[in-house]
């Protein structure tokens, strides 16, 4: 199944002049804009605090799942799901509870985005354990164990070494047959992508073009070993997106924010896709002729709405 083709991150919730009290009302503006222009998937971060490259850790951080149902309830045909849970946040067996609601909430439009989890910071501030990635690598092992589970089984039973279910119910169940679409979330090459061919519907990479087609012929190899056609996974890529209506309104805004992030040039170059939309759609059939089935961006300036819609409208097309 396609998972996704296009799709909009959300990952900050500070807006200037925007109070608390209206904020979810521009959050749902920016997916509604979204869905209408021509993206196909909207996602958030599950975060606790704001992240490093985005903004201060004191930035608004909303909860993801409390977010998601709602925008389930202010859209009606983008997937919804998460850029992407970590595995040590939640019991597996809650998680797959939560996202078969949000399934239920918005008619079949889940997505179940996990990872390995990553930011010890607010690990640390929310007492959750932190252990080594072995560790936690082992725990998403079995949670993508015991999610597939209970979105496909009426009661199934599982024993990990750090989960365990005893004939967990899971009803009403998810609206797909063939339960909710499972991404795993990052590009590791010895565990992470052998993980994605074993149990994962999509996955998501990082990385300029020549990253991403090495990945990609890593994922292809741990799927010849397990016996898995890699066609059928998703395969996305996550980056930033700045487009305007001209190439030279495009450089100024990349010139003011490469300013206001430090100025790392080559790395704001490197993760982001700028320009017009001849450019920007020129940019995007490169990634996908390298391979990929789908792109997934947030930008700057989503919560003006126009670029947001502009950006659909060009990535539909492309």
């Amino acid at each position: 199944m396609d998972v996704t083709r296009f799709g909009l991150q959300i990952p900050r919730f500070a807006y200037s002049g925007v109070e608390d009290r209206n904020l979810f009302g521009r959050i749902a503006a920016i997916a509604q804009a979204a869905e209408e222009s021509g993206f196909d998937s909207v996602w958030v971060m599950d975060h606790l605090y704001q992240i490093r490259g985005v903004g201060p850790r004191t930035d608004p951080m909303l909860e993801a799942y409390t977010l998601l149902g709602a925008l389930a309830a202010r859209t009606s045909t983008v997937s919804l799901g998460t850029m992407v849970t970590g595995v040590t946040y939640r019991n597996p067996a809650l998680l797959a509870k939560q996202v078969t609601t949000l399934d239920i909430v918005s008619a079949g439009r889940a997505i179940l985005g996990i990872g390995a989890a990553w930011n010890e910071d607010e690990h640390a501030g929310y007492g959750f354990e932190f252990p080594p990635i072995r560790e936690r690598l082992d725990r998403l092992e079995e949670a993508l164990q015991i999610c597939r589970a209970m979105f496909t089984r009426e009661a199934p039973t599982f024993t990990g070494r750090h989960y365990r279910i005893d004939e967990a119910l899971n009803f009403p169940r998810p609206i797909r047959p063939e339960g909710i679409p499972i991404l795993v979330g990052g590009g590791g090459e010895r565990r992470t992508l052998r993980l994605v061919a074993q149990y994962a519907d999509a996955c998501n990479l990082f990385g300029d073009l020549a990253t991403i087609r090495r990945k990609l012929e890593v994922l292809d190899r741990h799927c010849d070993a397990v016996g898995r056609d890699p066609a059928t996974i998703t395969k996305t890529r996550l980056g930033s997106l700045l487009i305007a209506g001209t190439a030279e309104e495009a450089e100024r805004k990349s010139r003011a924010l490469m300013g206001s992030s430090g100025g790392d040039e080559e790395r704001f170059r490197a993760m982001t896709t700028a320009g017009d939309p001849d450019a920007v759609g020129e940019q995007v059939r490169e990634f996908l002729d390298a391979g990929l089935d789908g792109l997934i961006f947030n930008m700057y300036d989503a919560h003006e709405l126009d670029p947001v819609r502009l950006a659909g409208e060009t990535l539909a097309k492309a």
